[in-house]
């Protein structure tokens, strides 16, 4: 009885829908549905209520029904048709185009599918191409990264499908998720047509929203948007700068978050290079108007950084953060530059801040937030300040606010303000040394030390040997300090109980004992002293229950007691005492940096030595004056030894780690020292490989573009002989392979030695044979001229270097056009060195004519011009004994032949039909092959122009 009722319920339903009453209709499809489990009356009746859903405008109902007919029919092509019309009002386009797509493949030749198909997938790709336009990707990102109802962990997908298509159907768009969106933010905000697109879509209102959150992902992905957006961009920066606030962006700095802190400082280090002028673009009329005088932000940017290295609210990190940026932006990068008006302005307004850093004494309860690179970025400032004065009064003027500093410190009754002032003068110490040394003669200094080394509190004896230590930097210092404090030194080392003044004493009693340097004849302490002392701090280096910055004064230690070759030999030979630095090198502590590239010049021999000249030696002796003495154990045979100790223990891996550094205390000095190393490391061909594989290649490239003129010319020299020898592929790989070109051709000099010379021709010849791309950054770097000056040198290696390197460099068209230039004797050059008696540079300058002669007929008419000598040269490069040379002589023949008949005539009228006739009618074995080959292509050659016929 249901059954029956259901069918009638169904048929009124479908007389209600003709009738065009939907509502009615549908309630008798629900009705019918109740009544019946028949499967086909089921699914006619969901269909039903779906037709009547899409005419009602219902449309979630519409798919539903339908959705439910497909589960007990899949093929049912009414409800697929019914659900598409539901789901593309529904805006799910994807879905919609899917079942039409299945409805067209039940019935083909509908037309009706067809046109439905066609006019969805228009649609979805309009639909695509405005949701992912960056207008609206930003949009989207921003939308969900302020949406509070945002899940951290929400599952990411990604944000920029490639669409998979079935047929001319696109995939839906998946979902973005919160930090996605912030990463892909980020990315925009890097790119031009990005950047400008947040900026013009209230970006910057936005961006502040997200720091609002105060969720520290979302903060950073905002800082490094707003770091994008000011790249290079003036105008942008200005207005960024202005929007934010500089105590906002400041404020974020000053937090103890590291990661944060540097992205900060990235920020504000890009704005100070786009106000500073590093936006390269034109801007004329109305446009340059727009930009205010940078002048003035620049000044507040400098004086809140002032105001935060002396703010308790500023953390270690961030106060490192703004050093790092005064470090980088005040000082002058070029002296030649006149203006030092931010330095002058640093010194009137800062100064007495710094000081108050570098005095910071981290056992008071009175001392700021500091990290253990702090006070050492503070001393570096101070130098870089004092040497960027450009006359004694700017000069005097500094010293006496540090003099007013620091005797405005001393009172008999406050014993933290006395240790404070000693601390200032320790710090300086460490900076400029002739100003520290003034500081040392005021009235008192000296006298406190002594007070302070002899107190009870060990905070005091701390700060007092450590300003002992700095103050023996000078011989003549050293000498008085060995006068008068060497005896103290030892007393406190002899009755302190606490590791840490321990160890300082050592490294006050190793500096001392180093004074005379690597002078064997002025050892300061009795024989087998610094041997004891060098034991003592590699006991103490390989302790690891001891702290960091205590561990480091161990390495300070050494770096003096390694002038002794004894010392040093002794130090390469103790694996976990050389491990144990290369970890401490590795840490976040940077003030080890220069104590262990010292350390590792000392062991590899790298400093500069003065060379002996026997007669001034014998006339010293004579007149009783002092010669220097060289030690046994610093002989080449044992700084090979030591080199090959150090490498096996994995010096380059450290190497490479330090020159990362990104960091002020990694100074130019320090970056010289690491340049030396490398050179020294790179002695020996067979242990470049594993200087490369360990990233010496890549670590050596920034050491030969920044640093002192001597640190650079190291490097480059070290990356000569390893672009040499080795793969440029392996060893620079990637783009900055490119990088290399500049340094090498840096070497091309006549103030250089003749081996950096070579070794310069070696690399380039070794990088213009990989590509015409390399060899095109070789001629932009102007090379050329000075390739070709070498291949003048009367020194045989350096001919035939420089000679080898045009043999590749020819290859090049712009070279080319060099050689075709009138007036010039480039190409009589290499002609008259195809005729010299060595075998290499004749070979080489007959392979650059092979390959000029072939590029162009002209320079095959040109060769016959610039020499009388040409032709009696070809036919001795024909006949040579030598068969790579005899092959591209053969080659230059065929080429002259080739390029025009007149000039074949003359040859085949010469000696040098004889010599072809000769060498073509040798039966050719494996090593002669090509070389027969060539002549009787010439000859060949001959017989078309019907100079010669075929003999039978």
């Amino acid at each position: 009885m249901a059954e029956a009722e259901a069918v009638q319920l169904k048929e009124e339903g479908n007389q209600h829908f003709q009738l065009q009453d939907y509502k009615a209709a549908t309630k008798s499809y629900s009705q019918a549905l109740k009544l019946t489990k028949d499967k086909a009356l089921l699914a006619t009746l969901y269909r039903n209520r779906a037709a009547c859903g899409l005419k009602t405008e219902s449309y979630v109902q519409a798919a539903s029904d339908a959705s439910r007919a497909i589960d007990i029919n899949s093929s049912d092509i009414k409800a697929l048709y019914r659900r598409c019309q539901a789901l593309e009002h529904l805006g799910k386009l994807d879905q919609a185009f899917k079942d039409v797509q299945r409805c067209a493949t039940l019935e083909p030749r509908n037309q009706n599918f067809q046109e439905t198909l066609r006019r969805l997938n228009t649609s979805i790709q309009e639909k695509l191409r405005v949701q992912f336009s960056t207008d609206s990707r930003v949009r989207k990102m921003f939308e969900i990264l302020l949406d509070e109802n945002s899940e951290a962990d929400k599952l990411e997908k990604e944000f920029f499908p490639n669409p998979s298509f079935s047929g001319s159907a696109a995939a839906s768009s998946p979902d973005l998720g919160p930090f996605k969106a912030a990463n892909n933010l980020i990315v925009l905000g890097r790119e031009e047509a990005g950047a400008e697109t947040i900026f013009q879509n209230n970006g910057v209102g936005l961006l502040l929203q997200l720091v609002d959150t105060k969720k520290p992902e979302l903060v950073l992905a905002a800082v490094r948007t707003l770091s994008g957006m000011c790249s290079g961009h003036r105008a942008r920066a200005t207005v960024i700068l202005h929007a934010v606030r500089i105590d906002r962006i400041c404020g974020l700095m000053a937090m103890e978050n590291e990661e944060m802190s540097l992205a900060v400082c990235n920020l504000l280090q890009t704005i100070i290079d786009s106000l500073s002028g590093e936006d390269k673009r034109e801007h004329r009329g109305k446009e340059e108007a727009l930009f205010l005088d940078s002048k003035k932000d620049l000044k507040q940017l400098t004086s809140h950084l002032l105001d935060m290295l002396v703010s308790k609210k500023v953390s270690g990190q961030g106060r490192d953060q703004a050093l790092n940026l005064l470090n980088k932006n005040v000082p002058r990068k070029d002296l030649a530059i006149h203006d030092n008006s931010r330095t002058i302005y640093v010194v009137d307004n800062g100064l007495r801040k710094i000081l108050k850093v570098v005095g910071q004494v981290p056992e008071l309860p009175s001392c700021l937030p500091l990290t253990d690179n702090t006070r050492m970025l503070a001393s570096i400032l101070i130098n870089k300040l004092y040497d960027d004065l450009r006359c004694d009064p700017e000069r005097d003027h500094f010293r006496k606010i540090c003099e007013e500093y620091i005797t405005g410190k001393f009172d008999p009754q406050d014993m933290d303000k006395n240790v404070i002032a000693i601390q200032t003068v320790s710090g300086v110490l460490q900076g400029p040394l002739d100003l520290g040394n003034q500081l040392l003669g005021l009235k008192g200094v000296m006298e406190m030390m002594v007070a302070l080394c002899g107190s009870e509190r060990e905070v005091d004896q701390l700060v007092a040997v450590e300003a002992l230590i700095h103050a023996s930097t000078k011989l003549s210092r050293a000498t008085f300090i060995i006068t008068n404090g060497v005896a103290l030194l030892k007393q406190i080392y002899k009755t302190t109980q606490n590791e840490k003044i321990k160890i300082r004493t050592l490294v006050g009693l190793c500096k001392l004992g180093s004074a005379g340097g690597t002078d064997y004849g002025l050892r300061q302490f009795a024989e087998g002293a610094t041997e004891k002392l060098a034991k003592q701090c590699r006991k103490w280096l390989c302790n690891a229950s001891i702290d960091t910055r205590t561990r480091r004064w161990a390495v300070e230690g050494l770096a003096y007691l390694t002038l002794d070759a004894d010392v040093k030999d002794d130090f390469v030979q103790d694996i976990p005492a050389l491990q144990a630095m290369f970890e401490l090198a590795k840490t976040a502590d940077k003030t080890i940096l220069y104590s262990v590239a010292t350390t590792l010049v000392n062991c590899t021999n790298s400093y500069d030595v003065k060379e002996v000249i026997p007669e001034l030696v014998q006339l010293a002796k004579f007149s009783k004056q002092h010669v220097p003495e060289e030690h046994p154990k610093d002989k080449k045979d044992f700084i090979d030894m030591r080199v090959k100790r150090l490498l096996k223990a994995g010096v380059t891996s450290t190497l490479a780690c330090m020159v990362k550094a990104d960091s002020a205390i990694l100074t130019d000095q320090t970056k010289e020292l690491l340049a030396r190393v490398f050179l020294a490391l790179c002695d020996n061909p067979k242990d470049r490989g594993t200087i490369v594989a360990q990233g010496g290649g890549k670590a050596l490239i920034p050491l030969a573009l920044e640093g002192t003129d001597v640190g650079k010319v190291k490097a480059a020299h070290a990356l000569a002989k390893i672009a040499a020898v080795s793969n440029p592929d392996i060893a620079f790989p990637g783009e900055r392979v490119y990088e290399v070109v500049r340094p090498l051709v840096s070497l091309l000099d006549t103030q250089r030695d003749g081996l950096q010379n070579y070794e310069a021709l070696l690399g380039l010849t070794n990088l213009s044979g990989r590509s015409d791309k390399l060899r095109q950054k070789i001629f932009k770097e102007r090379a050329l001229p000075d390739i070709e000056n070498y291949m003048f040198e009367n020194h045989d290696q350096l001919r035939q270097a420089a000679t080898e390197c045009m043999c590749n460099m020819v290859v090049n068209k712009e070279v080319q056009e060099r050689f075709l230039a009138d007036g010039n004797d480039r190409l009589k050059l290499v002609v008259l060195l195809c005729g010299e008696d060595d075998d290499k540079v004749q070979n080489a300058a007959a392979g650059a004519l092979a390959m000029l002669t072939a590029a162009h007929k002209k320079l095959c008419l040109k060769m016959t011009q610039v020499t009388t000598q040409w032709l009696e040269i070809l036919q001795r490069l024909c006949l040579h004994d030598r068969l790579s040379v005899q092959h591209r002589g053969l080659v230059i023949a065929y080429n002259l032949l080739a390029a025009d008949a007149e000039l074949a005539k003359k040859l085949v009228e010469s000696e040098l039909l004889e010599i072809l006739t000769v060498v073509g009618k040798q039966e050719p074995d494996e090593k002669k092959a090509a070389v027969v080959q060539t002549a009787r292509e010439c000859l060949i050659k001959c017989m078309d122009y019907g100079f010669i016929k075929p003999v039978s």
